[in-house]
């Protein structure tokens, strides 16, 4: 069940994601659902409303019914589980939730919200106060938004919806980031990831901090780090972002890219080269096929905040993706 929080949060407010619409919110928010950081509390800190929560929180309800916010996913796509973080909500956490999906085109209101054919991803589930509530999903379409239904009413921290993302190729330039995480794009293997996950190095945006990138262990041994990259599509490469900012004392001293193709077949990208500390570097990389993963390697250790791969993509394989 713990396997689906490695993928990406497609809800995050990192990639864009949004509450639309929820139908109250009398005690805190329903935005503070889609934050990316790790939900905070202050006891005994009031306003006007009460005990402030980094959460949403409705109303006690007096009336039949239930609670819900709907929430339009950052990164659209195939949804493999949810966690519903009830984090410091212990006497006002709602004990049963649900989770509704749809697929919608453009920009849609709350009015056409409310009219969509919404599909039950995930039935109505007990959850536990003060925890990370995580359930599967098996339904393999592609979304743009969900529904969170509490019941009857309190408060959640974070909902994540961790999954695949899968970008519309009409949207998308002929030249783009292959290897950011909102258009699809994975780690699937890494030598070592003992201080920072290297998905992180494939979210938008600069690197916050030093702990908003891919870091390893000090090496003892003559052998280097290293990690592959499955790209959003089967790409020809032209450029390569290593940004180090933030790894001072500790950044790579040298790095190089591969390719590999859906043959199996290993293209150098990038020679082994040298890169400096807290420096965003851009490489033009060789000429080669098209390839469907890039490995990085790092020499010896250390870290790397973000990995950009500027390239043009296989549009057959996007639009495969979709069923189109």
């Amino acid at each position: 069940m713990m396997e689906f929080t490695a993928l990406p949060d497609l809800a995050s407010r990192a990639f864009g994601g949004g509450v639309v619409f929820s139908n109250d919110e009398f005690f805190a928010a329903a935005d503070h659902l889609v934050r990316p950081d790790p939900p905070g509390f202050a006891p005994r800190t009031f306003d006007h409303r009460g005990q402030v929560y980094d959460g949403w929180e409705t109303r006690r309800r007096r009336a039949p019914g239930h609670d819900f916010a709907v929430v339009r996913l950052g990164a659209p796509g195939i949804v493999h589980g949810v966690d519903i973080d009830t984090a410091y909500f212990t006497g006002n956490y709602p004990p049963f939730a649900s989770v509704e999906a749809v697929e919608l085109p453009g920009h849609p209101g709350p009015d056409e919200l409310a009219a969509a054919d919404w599909v039950e991803i995930l039935p109505r589930s007990p959850l536990k106060g003060d925890a990370r509530n995580l359930y599967p999903v098996a339904d393999r379409r592609r979304f743009t938004h969900v529904r969170l239904s509490i019941f009857p009413d309190g408060g959640v921290a974070r909902l994540r919806v961790h999954g695949e993302a899968v970008p519309d190729p009409e949207l998308l330039p002929k030249v783009f980031d292959v290897a950011a995480a909102e258009y699809g794009a994975t780690v699937v293997d890494c030598s070592d990831m003992f201080y920072g996950h290297p998905q992180r190095m494939l979210m938008p945006g600069l690197a916050r901090d030093m702990g908003d990138g891919w870091e390893t262990s000090r090496r003892r041994d003559d052998a280097n780090d290293w990690v592959l990259v499955r790209l959003a599509a089967p790409a020809v490469l032209r450029f390569a972002d290593l940004d180090t900012s933030h790894f001072k004392g500790n950044a790579p001293g040298w790095a190089a890219l591969t390719g590999i193709d859906a043959g199996g077949r290993a293209f150098e990208l990038l020679p082994r080269t040298a890169l400096r500390p807290d420096t965003p570097h851009r490489f033009r990389l060789a000429r080669a096929p098209e390839v469907t993963h890039v490995r990085l390697d790092i020499f010896p250790d250390g870290g790397m905040a973000r990995l950009r791969l500027l390239g043009r993509a296989d549009r057959g394989f996007l639009r495969k993706r979709l069923g189109r």
